[in-house]
């Protein structure tokens, strides 16, 4: 990633600590799920407290973007940990896609070319290393 586009990943996300975590997690778990009813089964956990984990990651990731070197380790040991749960490879393109719907329906009119592609570029790089580190490349 660019430092722009770090830099334009973080100031969407901002858009994002005013709205209820639950809300955000609606958005996007209603996306995911309709678009792929096969990945309930994964969570054994209510949508309203995976919704405030998903956010809570999602404020990591993007607080320490400009540290990813940082950031990888936790990245890894949550791509070990979504094994365990039964994620596929698979699944992180679907996840992406929820992922970017979910960013453009908060973000409404400021969502743009520049914001989808950074958004983007964060996803493959997140994605990217936790599809490595779970193995799935091997």
């Amino acid at each position: 990633m660019t430092t722009q586009q770090i830099q334009t990943v973080k100031n969407s996300w901002n858009i994002f600590q005013d709205i209820n975590p639950v809300l955000v997690g609606d958005v996007f778990y209603s996306r995911l799920f309709l678009a792929f009813p096969k990945l309930r089964h994964l969570f054994n956990i209510s949508v309203e407290e995976q919704s405030k984990k998903l956010v809570e990651m999602l404020n990591v990731i993007v607080g320490r973007l400009d540290k990813m070197d940082e950031l990888t380790e936790d990245i890894r040991q949550l791509a070990i940990r979504h094994v365990q749960y039964g994620v596929k490879a698979a699944h992180y393109e679907v996840v992406g896609d929820a992922l970017l719907w979910m960013l453009e329906q908060g973000l409404g009119k400021d969502w743009n070319s520049e914001v989808k592609e950074s958004w983007e570029a964060c996803y493959q790089q997140i994605a990217g290393t936790m599809i490595d580190a779970a193995g799935y490349n091997k």
